[in-house]
């Protein structure tokens, strides 16, 4: 048996009914609907700040990951347990994601790219949406191919790949 604390931003312990109905009554100036909390998801950058700006507010990853617990959600994305909560939509594994989208997601790709974004694809499966963070790319290149110039051999040059690398996550997350 888990038990989980939630605290308000004040420091006092609170219910988890109390932080759900404070966190879902401040994310609307966020994010007005599920079209908008994606739009904020898919892309790296306004997912980040979004993360960052709750954080603020005391939902950070802890918190989040206490949500996402609650509904026995570990291998859903954050996107799925926040849509779940915010406007009752099923959620969906990483997993089955990655099955709903990946055809949409190759299309218009070369083989070294589907390459590389199926690789990102596994490490999201596996971990979680921060491997789909901006921060992550160097290293998942390195990962991949050794060496940033490599990977920029088979890929094309950085700003190529970060646009394939964001144009995935925004294909991703539209359905």
């Amino acid at each position: 048996m888990v038990s989980t604390s939630f605290w308000s931003a004040d420091g006092k312990p609170i219910s988890s009914q109390e932080f759900l109905d404070k966190m879902f009554g401040e994310l609307p100036e966020f994010f007005h609907d599920e079209a908008e909390l994606r739009k904020i998801w898919a892309n790296p950058e306004t997912r980040s700040a979004f993360l960052e700006k709750i954080a603020t507010l005391g939902y950070g990853r802890e918190q989040l990951e206490s949500l996402q617990k609650m509904i026995n959600a570990e291998k859903s994305d954050l996107f799925d347990v926040l849509a779940f909560f915010s406007f009752h939509k099923n959620v969906i594994s990483r997993f089955q994601r990655v099955q709903e989208t990946e055809s949409e997601i190759m299309t218009g790709l070369s083989d070294a790219e589907k390459e590389f974004i199926d690789f990102v694809l596994r490490r999201y499966v596996e971990s979680g949406f921060e491997e789909l963070n901006q921060d992550r790319l160097p290293q998942l290149l390195k990962l991949k191919y050794h060496s940033i110039s490599d990977a920029e051999q088979k890929l094309g040059d950085p700003e190529k790949i970060r646009d394939t690398f964001f144009l995935f996550q925004e294909k991703m997350y539209t359905k």
